[in-house]
């Protein structure tokens, strides 16, 4: 599978087999997630990997941290609630922590330390699919709360960047929806000041079957904007 392929065709799954994954191939996954791009080389990825009652204690967090939310824990339906909670770390039969430690060092910037790890989970994600496997990025305010970062061993520097579920699919979902790049995307080639580059392409001037393969080109001809799209040889 190619890099366009994958990126293409990689699908966030949310329903797994119960079947147990392959040490090698979560092995692959984590050395993929490595070779992503850090600035100084501080490499501040940090990743735990959880399988079978090893995801029991991050359920047991979930719950508590749920139940602290409650006025009335011990109702019927919040302790439905709160069993839910406890069994989300079980959907999947691999769960890998993903956490960002940044470099106490003079110079280095804690945003540039999250970006870095962000760039490895996407590295894990098409991995994963390159693999054979399915895996989805969740992250959410359990990640985000100080205690769970702790509970892992971190500093306080640190903060969980997702929880990456992983497991043969038990389906697939069809692609959604995206919008062709063009909408997003400024082309500028002349020196003239940024606030008066002209304006992204409106969706209706990108090509006609809308997936973008024709780039739209915003021009500034005489004073005024015209979008143009590139002829296909």
């Amino acid at each position: 599978m190619d890099v366009f392929e994958a990126i293409r065709t990689r699908r966030s799954v949310r329903k797994f087999k119960p079947d147990p994954v392959e040490e090698e191939k979560i092995a692959k996954i984590l050395e993929a997630a490595t070779w992503a791009p850090n600035h100084g080389l501080t490499q501040p990825w940090r990743f735990f990997v959880l399988t079978g009652e090893g995801r029991r204690p991050l359920g047991r967090l979930f719950r508590e941290l749920r139940r602290r939310e409650m006025a009335d824990p011990d109702t019927p339906e919040n302790q439905e609630i709160l069993r839910r909670e406890e069994e989300k770390p079980f959907k999947a039969p691999v769960v890998i922590v993903v956490a960002v430690e940044p470099k106490d060092e003079p110079g280095v910037i804690p945003q540039e330390e999250r970006s870095a790890v962000s760039a490895a989970v996407q590295n894990m994600l098409l991995a994963a699919h390159a693999l054979g496997l399915g895996a989805k990025w969740k992250t959410g305010k359990r990640a985000y709360h100080p205690y769970v970062a702790r509970f892992f061993g971190l500093s306080d520097r640190a903060e969980i960047v997702g929880f990456i579920d992983v497991g043969y699919p038990r389906e697939v979902p069809p692609p959604p929806p995206r919008d062709p790049y063009t909408v997003y995307t400024k082309w500028i080639s002349e020196d003239l000041p940024y606030d008066r580059v002209p304006p992204l392409a409106r969706k209706e001037e990108t090509d006609a079957d809308g997936e973008g393969s024709s780039p739209v080109r915003a021009t500034v001809l005489g004073g005024g904007i015209s979008s143009t799209a590139d002829e296909e040889e």
